[in-house]
């Protein structure tokens, strides 16, 4: 599968001021196949440890804290020379070795020549706690599951082809418009996991991946008892099976008393922490102001969250196929697409999205580009910009404002219209 990230590898090897690299990301976005196919197509050899598989492994971390040493035990055990800058050391699950962790400081201070890639489970959940691992020692690296172009170069290569060539203000000839609109239904169901992705392009069985998503959702329900340290699991549990619901009430902030009766927020603080710092759930935060520095004008108890993967969310919401494909309106839309311009944006910016909401104006999502601070409105349809934007728009005066929807690439009114499946070249049309 083609995969941007790629790219960021390639610019981390060729980087003089290289540090060994920490690759974060959910379980299951194709954290492992990466390293391996970056190992494989771009040095000369990869060696490859998997400290979850391999428990042994742990003893060569704990026993050495000489990199050089390291290194010879680990040529020792693969049976062949680790050479520096022509073979790629990958480790995996290292968040099962705290030593091999923190020996990342050590090959950055001691043998940068070597090039280093880790990654792990839920290993974000450590990242979030400084202490855990060599801060400012490491280069860290998101992956996120399969964006709709990502999506779309698997499983119809000419069409992605056309999609490439889509520049700023070109109008979209309504063959392929209609083409485009079709690959993203299809993506709302199959979403941006690459098993389910590697299924559909093999199979086309809608079967399949409902199976697939299926035994997704227990391995991550598996998950949070098992690596949850001390976090209540049950709490972890119950904010994850609440996020179809929180999202279908529509509600303006994330409701704790909707998890269980009398429920407060110090109950569960840290068990969203958790599912957010894991990559599984992503939050989004109301400003005060919808002005740069967004990040500044954070209100930390009146947030939304959604989640990681749209596929995963649709299943997760038991909305039929037939409802995405066949009828224009259908319950739950709104947040299915909402959750796909979200998962569109991530990473895109160097700023996360937020929204606003004051009692007379709502925006969906606000995107800080640069010092400019853009405000996106989210349909799942043709609609037009509804009432509260329209209000914002009229107060604010921004210089560029958006509105996702099926409808065609267009400027009107001030507003300008980016289909639904380019959301994830935002950046490029603004």
């Amino acid at each position: 599968m083609r995969r941007n990230a790629f790219e960021q590898l390639l610019a981390w090897k060729c980087d003089p001021e290289r540090k060994p690299l920490i690759l974060k990301g959910a379980r299951q976005v194709g954290k492992t196949w990466l390293m391996r196919e970056f190992g494989k197509t771009q040095y000369q050899s990869y060696v490859y440890f998997n400290f979850d598989e391999e428990v042994e492994l742990s003893s060569i971390f704990e026993t050495n804290k000489n990199p050089q040493r390291i290194i010879e035990r680990l040529g020792l055990l693969k049976g062949e020379k680790i050479f520096p800058g022509e073979t790629l050391i990958v480790f995996d699950e290292i968040q099962e070795c705290s030593a091999a962790l923190n020996a990342l400081k050590y090959f950055r201070e001691q043998a940068n020549e070597y090039h280093v890639v880790a990654a792990g489970s839920l290993l974000g959940t450590l990242l979030a706690k400084p202490k855990s691992y060599p801060v400012g020692q490491v280069n860290l690296i998101n992956l996120y599951p399969l964006t709709f172009d990502e999506f779309l170069a698997a499983v119809d290569e000419p069409l992605y082809g056309y999609f490439t060539q889509i520049q700023k203000n070109q109008p979209i000839e309504e063959i392929f418009h209609n083409r485009l609109l079709e690959a993203y239904s299809n993506y709302l169901i199959i979403g941006g996991l690459p098993e389910c992705v590697a299924s559909w392009v093999s199979y086309k069985d809608p079967q399949r991946i409902r199976r697939i998503q299926n035994e997704l959702v227990t391995i991550y329900e598996n998950d949070f008892s098992k690596h949850n340290g001390k976090i209540n699991s049950s709490r972890i549990l119950l904010v994850f099976r609440s996020i179809v619901s929180q999202l279908a009430k529509g509600n303006e902030k994330f409701i704790y008393g909707s998890l269980k009766e009398g429920a407060r927020a110090r109950e569960f603080e840290e068990a969203i922490e958790w599912l957010v710092s894991a990559g599984i759930l992503n939050r989004v935060y109301n400003v005060s102001k919808p002005e740069h520095p967004l990040k500044a004008f954070d209100q930390p108890n009146y947030f939304k969250l959604f989640l990681f993967d749209t596929g995963l969310l649709k299943h997760m919401a038991g909305i039929d196929n037939a409802a995405i494909l066949l009828k224009s309106n259908y319950q739950f839309k709104g947040p299915l697409t909402e959750n796909f311009v979200l998962q569109q944006l991530a990473g895109q910016f160097d700023v996360e999205p937020r929204f606003f909401a004051d009692g007379r104006s709502e925006v969906d999502f606000l995107i800080q580009n640069g010092m400019e601070v853009v405000p996106a409105e989210v349909k799942g349809g043709e609609d037009k910009t509804a009432a509260s934007f329209k209000a914002y728009i009229k107060n604010r005066r921004p210089r560029i404002a958006l509105r996702y929807s099926k409808r065609g690439y267009v400027t009107d009114g001030g507003v300008t219209n980016i289909p639904l499946y380019l959301a994830c070249s935002t950046k490029k049309l603004i």
